[in-house]
């Protein structure tokens, strides 16, 4: 017990965001930040478990601070900071799509919402067994690396697939809009279409459509 209070005394002693916080309080009220941090930690724990929209706070915990972290990361010239989070939102991410499926049931336990706030403080700790350094290498990493290749290879197919589809649909969209700048029948000669050669209601375009091994086509006259 000693220990995990001492640690946790030296981490309200290290410069953080939060500690600063908790450091400007303590000159201005006179209270010790310990205690500052411990009633807020009791506060926050209490309400999760009985509170309106613990939800919304649970997620906002596990999001703001992080996001404000990440920026401060992004802006610093040490890269290590970088992988710390990025490693974070991984797991985040993957913590999201798991309880996506599975909320509709936790929804019900006890103390859901408290139990999920302190995993992800867990995975956003500045400890060596940080949560989502943990579950990285022990779970996600092996994974990834076991099936990357087979995911990969999907979105290769899923990507030349959308091209295919996106350049069908445009090249159909290009001859319904030549076929309709016509005013004969579209089976005439191309330059017809845009001279407007079909007796005196031809209309004239400044397109022509033109055919080719890919089908046909609008290019400019």
């Amino acid at each position: 017990m000693g220990s995990l209070q001492q640690r946790f005394q030296t981490f309200l002693d290290q410069p953080s965001l939060l500690t600063d916080l908790l450091g400007r309080l303590e000159a201005r009220t006179g209270v010790k930040r310990y205690y500052l941090a411990t009633g807020t930690i009791t506060f926050l724990g209490l309400y999760l478990m009985f509170g309106y929209g613990a939800s919304l706070l649970c997620n906002l915990i596990g999001f703001v601070y992080p996001a404000y972290v990440s920026i401060k990361a992004i802006e610093s010239t040490d890269k290590d900071d970088d992988t710390v989070w990025l490693t974070y939102w991984v797991v985040y991410g993957v913590f999201n799509v798991a309880e996506f499926f599975s909320d509709t049931f936790l929804y019900w336990f006890p103390f859901y919402y408290a139990g999920k706030c302190l995993f992800l403080v867990w995975c956003m700790a500045p400890v060596s067994w940080n949560g989502s350094h943990v579950l990285y290498q022990k779970v996600i990493r092996p994974f990834f690396l076991k099936h990357h290749r087979i995911v990969d290879s999907v979105i290769s197919d899923l990507s030349g697939t959308a091209l295919d589809a996106a350049s069908t649909v445009t090249r159909e969209g290009i001859v319904s809009y030549s076929l309709s700048l016509c005013s004969g029948p579209c089976s005439q000669l191309p330059s017809s279409c845009a001279s407007g050669s079909n007796g005196e209601k031809g209309i004239k375009t400044p397109f022509v459509l033109l055919y080719s091994g890919t089908g046909p086509y609008l290019a400019r006259v």
